[in-house]
């Protein structure tokens, strides 16, 4: 494939936020202290599921993966953006949009899928506690998480593949912060019904499916929890699907309104409002909503820390 001939291009010109320096540099701050906090926080969500004995449960073994697709998710794009923020012209080379579209899509997916399988590991927790070491077994916990990323890795090599072969007649302007899909397609210069057929097959795998899993496994914990006579029994049950379900409500909820607005040229600008909350906040905020709301996190923290100052001492 020849990309100098007027139509493919060789690279591309992102456009960004804003064209004002002082905005840019006051983006370059926040964005970056957001990325070390995001770093930090899933850093050590991750170093305390790997140290703490007492964290080596279904639960957490998701938490890690969750935390580890986190980290990378971010670091497909932020460093690249850190930089655009200081230089006046933005441009990325074909292959590196190419490599940065693949990676944005499949972790993307593969954290939904993710959100899923702990969905289903909390209605385990819930509707059949006495055999959920049983049933959530490391076996299940493995071939839950693998199928979560070969899935979203296909998914994201098949949409990647469909976009980038995309022609664009010379235009290389995308009015976006990062390669993203449909910043992509919108410059292309010939039919793309196969992409918006694709998008849609993809968005199908990775959120409808996911999240018509996650539903069904609520659905069944809050009939659980009704039956519960106690009410400290309902609060112990919702209390372990608080913080997975605030997640879930976070990430799910601003897909279903992002795809539930009329498409209008305004659109275009909340595109890169809502990519950019899944590539800059939403990594900061799970480690947050995690360890802020789970005593068990807190009390790992509080033992790895112990046994730190007894090996100082």
């Amino acid at each position: 494939m020849r990309r100098y001939n007027g139509t493919w291009v060789s690279e591309f010109i992102l456009m960004g936020l804003s064209s004002d320096r002082q905005t840019q540099v006051a983006l370059f701050v926040l964005f970056g202290v957001t990325y070390l906090l995001t770093l930090l926080g899933n850093g050590l969500i991750i170093l305390l599921i790997v140290l703490d004995v007492q964290l080596h449960l279904p639960m957490y073994f998701f938490l890690c993966h969750l935390s580890v697709v986190d980290i990378c998710y971010t670091s497909s794009g932020v460093p690249q953006m850190l930089v655009h923020f200081l230089l006046e012209k933005k441009t990325i080379s074909f292959s590196r949009c190419g490599t940065q579209l693949f990676f944005s899509l499949a972790l993307g997916g593969i954290e939904f899928l993710l959100l899923a399988a702990m969905a289903y590991d909390r209605y385990v927790a819930v509707c059949d506690p006495l055999r959920y070491m049983i049933v959530m077994s490391p076996r299940l916990c493995v071939a839950l998480a693998a199928v979560c990323w070969l899935v979203g890795l296909a998914n994201a090599a098949v949409e990647t593949a469909v976009t980038m072969r995309l022609p664009t007649c010379g235009r290389n302007v995308l009015n976006h912060a990062s390669c993203e899909t449909l910043a992509l397609v919108r410059l292309a210069c010939v039919d793309t019904t196969l992409n918006q057929v694709v998008i849609v097959a993809s968005s199908v795998v990775v959120l409808l499916v996911p999240c018509c899993l996650v539903s069904l496994s609520y659905t069944h914990i809050v009939a659980a929890v009704l039956k519960i006579r106690s009410t400290q029994g309902r609060r112990k049950a919702f209390g372990t699907c608080a913080s997975h379900l605030t997640v879930v409500s976070m990430s799910y909820g601003m897909v279903l309104f992002t795809y539930l607005q009329p498409r209008s040229v305004a659109w275009a600008e909340q595109d890169k409002v809502v990519a950019l909350f899944y590539a800059v906040v939403a990594p900061m905020l799970n480690p947050l909503i995690y360890s802020l709301r789970n005593k068990d996190v807190k009390a790992a923290l509080g033992r790895v820390l112990m046994r730190s100052s007894r090996l100082e001492h």
